[in-house]
């Protein structure tokens, strides 16, 4: 199953070409006795903080859990999920709005906008508008400089499409599946996948939670392939036929790509894990197995290429850079937003809320024991 020393992280949402894409509905499964915590309220006020002391709490007493992160910033937690015991809590407000589908029965909301003393915000109300929407600005024109990428990198993903051998890239799907998929005992047909994000443009930069990869999967397959053409239809294969075998399996996106294509694919319960490497985010660390996408591709009709894919690459670095120094201002902004509402907070009532909740969390987990 993987090192469970490690951390296990992954990103609620991020933002892409297409906007900002969460997998809201794959935190949890409301039909397979799952329960939510869906907390609410406003910026710094204190959900990352209640949420860091349930993790703490709850592995202390020797659960694992998996850190759901935000993209906007990384050292934040956006949510923690609790796979063995079907339990999770989480940040359910904008940019990723979850409400209950089953109140009560499913889910319950943790209020700790009742913690916030509104008469003292009010007469901020024009400054905290103004930050409020700067910093929607800020993503929004962050989105835009992505999709630009996007379009220059999915332009060198169609050369290198045109020469690809695809029904090599399939029959070497096959072969990987047959022997690392054959012998599952799973259930044909009966797969189930789990949406999430590895990558995402932060602050920081792109990162990628490869440390992740390395904890759930000790086999890992990389993927060397610059334009991402091979590598998302070996992907997209492997995650079919996975599925087929009745594996569980977590699909990971790319969040430069305006679709739903598939960069990291792990299979927890079988310690296999396949990921794409490029210029993006390279896996630089020991792996099970490489695969080069040239073993797939017409290398000398894409060299006659190589002076546009190489403008694109470049256009690409320098608005993804921009992209970046964007999410740097927004996060700026959303600090600001942060210090004024942290004036607001009863945080003794916080503090109270946060043992409510660890208490409730702790009985839950004794009871499923």
């Amino acid at each position: 199953m993987g090192n469970q020393d490690m951390p296990v992280r992954f990103f609620l949402g991020a933002n892409t070409p297409s906007g900002f894409v969460g997998y809201l509905d794959d935190l949890y499964d409301c039909h397979d006795g799952w329960r939510a915590y869906i907390i609410k309220s406003g910026p710094g006020t204190g959900k990352a903080s209640l949420m860091r002391a349930v993790l703490e709490h709850m592995t202390t007493l020797g659960y694992r859990a998996e850190c759901i992160l935000c993209s906007s910033d990384p050292h934040s937690l956006d949510g923690v999920v609790f796979r063995e015991l079907k339990l999770c809590i989480f940040d359910g407000t904008a940019p990723h709005v979850i409400e209950p589908h089953y109140w009560g029965a499913v889910e319950q909301i943790v209020n700790l906008a009742g913690c916030m003393d509104t008469a003292m915000l009010y007469p901020h109300q024009k400054e905290i508008i103004e930050v409020t929407d700067a910093c929607s600005a800020l993503h929004a024109r962050g989105r835009r400089f992505l999709s630009a990428a996007s379009s220059l990198l999915g332009d060198s993903a169609r050369m290198a499409l045109e020469c690809t051998d695809v029904d090599k890239v399939s029959r070497s799907a096959a072969r990987i599946a047959a022997r690392e998929f054959g012998g599952s005992t799973a259930g044909r047909g009966a797969g189930r996948e789990w949406k999430r994000f590895l990558s995402a443009v932060t602050p920081e930069g792109i990162l990628t939670f490869h440390d992740t990869l390395q904890a759930l999967c000790p086999r890992i397959y990389s993927i060397e392939d610059e334009y991402g053409a091979a590598s998302r239809l070996l992907l997209a294969e492997l995650r079919e036929r996975a599925l087929e075998a009745g594996l569980e399996i977590v699909t990971c996106a790319c969040p430069l790509s305006p679709a739903d294509k598939p960069e990291h694919l792990l299979i927890p319960s079988l310690g296999v894990g396949f990921t794409t490497s490029n210029t993006w985010h390279k896996a630089d660390f020991p792996v099970y197995r490489r695969i080069h996408a040239a073993r797939f591709t017409d290398v000398d009709a894409l060299r006659q290429r190589r002076q546009r894919l190489s403008f694109n690459r470049r256009a690409a670095r320098e608005l993804i850079s921009e992209a970046i120094y964007i999410s740097q201002c927004a996060k700026e902004t959303h600090d600001d937003l942060e210090e004024l509402n942290q004036q607001s907070m009863d945080w003794e009532l916080v503090n109270e809320t946060t043992l409510l909740v660890i208490a409730e969390l702790t009985r839950i987990a004794e009871e499923s024991v």
